[in-house]
């Protein structure tokens, strides 16, 4: 099931809006398949390791890292593709929420007289497809808010200088996390200041992740990264209800993707934002800030993970924070987050805080 849960992961910022399944199938101790969802969503896990196994899936175990698909959609269900293979046991980490299957695919393997458990590292695939259940519980996609700041928690000078707190390896971590999500998003005022290209760089990745701009009034630079490589790449724009017209024309023409918004007070509803991705079918989103978008998705307790690249140098007070104001007055009423991980990175330092799932 480890093997199983590793190999899903593989898929993970690449087969939205479908679920990253993993699929080993074990014969007389020897693997003899293996899969994962494929970029687009399809073929499923299940489906790549059965046509590994051929023959060999007769009688064989297989350990799959969610339940099996049942219903009909582009592809015929999993579970019936593991009854006509001939397997005698399927090991499952966890049901799916999805209500088109919910239950129904373990009831059709065991109504096939196949032996089903269930639960095997559970807590592992709850965490491995907390976006895919994310979507289909609330429709919003899973939120990671990813931030690299100074020892004193600054990501810039007072002058807006930023390049660059951390170092070559911590940057080089983020593009690997990019990939394994389905979309980076950026407020306006990080766009037009950085003018970043929020792609995966230097891994040899083909399939880039969306990028996701929050922009109330699409005031983002026409001439920038993003605008010269909407066309090639993905570009969403999230903005308010009365965008300037000429501005999204041009967005439009450039190939952009807009996607209107509500309003909260005078910014864009951080819940009505993430619904908004969810329909369009993004289960994994990586926000890289800035501080407004940070401030808002934790106020409205949005976020899921937290991952800081912590840097050995100090900026002072008169730096930009890496979050704007939540107007706490106490400290119960701050988001706490519990630690799962925190390592060296070269001279920088990464940690990583999660809440509880379910």
């Amino acid at each position: 099931m480890a093997l199983a849960l590793s190999l899903g992961q593989r898929g993970q910022g690449t087969c939205w809006p479908n679920p990253a399944v993993g699929c080993v199938i074990v014969r007389d101790g020897r693997i003899v398949g293996r899969g994962w969802t494929q970029p687009g969503g399809r073929p499923h896990g299940e489906t790549q390791a059965l046509a590994q196994a051929g023959e060999s899936a007769r009688g064989a175990t297989a350990y799959v890292s969610l339940e099996p698909c049942s219903h009909h959609g582009q592809t015929p269900p999993c579970a019936e593709a593991l009854i006509k293979a001939g397997v005698s046991r399927v090991v499952s980490a966890i049901e799916d929420s999805d209500p088109r299957v919910a239950g129904q695919g373990f009831a059709m393997l065991r109504e096939a007289g196949i032996e089903v458990t269930t639960g095997v590292l559970a807590d592992q695939a709850a965490r491995d497809h907390a976006g895919f259940f994310l979507k289909t519980e609330q429709g919003r996609p899973f939120v990671t808010l990813k931030l690299a700041s100074s020892f004193d928690g600054r990501i810039a000078t007072s002058s807006g200088h930023s390049k660059w707190i951390t170092g070559p390896i911590a940057r080089r971590a983020v593009h690997a996390m990019r990939a394994r999500h389905d979309a980076v998003m950026v407020g306006a005022g990080t766009a037009r200041a950085d003018d970043p290209s929020l792609t995966v760089r230097d891994l040899g990745i083909e399939a880039q992740p969306v990028r996701v701009v929050v922009s109330r009034h699409l005031d983002i630079p026409l001439m920038g990264q993003l605008a010269r490589t909407a066309s090639q790449i993905p570009v969403w724009l999230c903005h308010g209800p009365s965008p300037d017209p000429e501005r999204a024309r041009a967005w439009e023409g450039l190939g952009a993707r807009l996607i209107p918004c509500a309003l909260e007070e005078h910014h864009i509803d951080a819940a009505d934002l993430l619904q908004q991705l969810g329909q369009a079918g993004l289960t994994r989103v990586f926000c890289e800030g800035g501080s407004a978008l940070a401030a808002s998705l934790l106020a409205d307790d949005l976020v899921d993970e937290l991952v800081g690249f912590s840097a050995g140098l100090t900026i002072g007070a008169e730096g930009l924070s890496a979050i704007g104001s939540l107007g706490l007055e106490t400290l119960d009423a701050a988001p706490r987050f519990e630690l799962i991980e925190a390592r060296a990175v070269g001279p920088d330092v990464l940690h990583r805080w999660a809440r509880s799932l379910r």
